[in-house]
This record gives C-alpha cells, structure tokens and sequence, in this order.
C-alpha cells in the first residue's frame, strides 16, 4: 500500500454521485447493500458542504492498493478461484480503510473531522482528484485507490 496526502485546490460536489451506489454491480442487482443502512451512506449521509466549511483547506488521504499483486497472491493461495473472487473487496478492503483511517487521524489537527467516503456525501472524488494529477478511474482495477478527505467542520 502507498500512501499519498495532497492539498486540494477545491471539492466538486454533485448530489448525483450519490446515486452511483445504487447501481448494480455483479451479484448485488440493486447496488450497494449498505445504501440506506449505515448513517454514513446515502441517503442518510449529510452533503458535503451541509457538515464541511468550504471556505477552508482541504486534504486528501489516498491509499494505493496493489490490487492486481493482492489477486496473484489469492490465486496462488487458492488456485481453484475464479479472478472474481481473487479480487473480491472482503479480503481487502478492510485493511486499506484501516489504512485510510490510521493516516485521517494521524495527520489531521484539533478542529479537523474527515470522511472516508466523500462519494457518500456528494463528492466527486474523479473530478477532484484530478486537477492534482490523481486518476481515479471506476471500475478500478490496479491500483485501486481510495479516497479520504480531511477538512474543518462548519461553526
């Protein structure tokens, strides 16, 4: 795993990000099962900048992941499975939210909050990320990289 942080010159927000996590995706025909779930997903999750002052900094916590490397790992160790299930996010993706959060705690200071899901909140973590050379492209494969975002809350 890689870890970058990077100031961000600013936040695109579209409220139709949102609705990505509904889209079906192999085995979940519905979309995400944790939309309308969690109070972190949509559609109970805040807008962005109802919970963020967007008048301040930002940063963002991007954590690399070699994902092709991780499948290649899995097929050795499980050679009977499919690339599907080499690359499944259970076996994975914990530990880079892990990562993620470890890094958000680390580096923020006293009157500073972060998300680690700023697609949930209305950000469109592509269209962010890429004025400061960081593609992020969907679906990812390799690398995947996943994004936090760490700012001042409103007053």
């Amino acid at each position: 795993m890689v870890i970058h942080v990077v100031n961000l010159p600013q936040i695109i927000i579209d409220a139709k990000v949102r609705g990505y996590c509904t889209l079906p995706y192999p085995g979940h025909p519905r979309g995400c099962p944790m939309f309308g779930r969690r109070p972190e997903c949509p559609p109970e999750a805040p807008m962005f900048d109802e919970y963020f002052d967007m008048t301040q900094r930002f940063r963002a916590v991007v954590c690399e992941f070699d994902l092709a490397g991780h499948a290649a790992r899995m097929k050795a160790k499980h050679p009977h499975w499919t690339q599907r299930q080499c690359c499944n996010p259970l076996y994975w993706q914990g530990s880079v939210r892990s990562q993620l959060k470890k890094t958000c705690e680390s580096i923020r200071v006293t009157d500073e909050i972060y998300t680690l899901i700023p697609e949930a909140m209305g950000v469109d973590v592509i269209a962010t990320m890429k004025p400061v050379g960081i593609d992020i492209v969907f679906p990812a494969y390799d690398p995947v990289r996943k994004v936090a975002i760490v700012g001042r809350t409103l007053p």
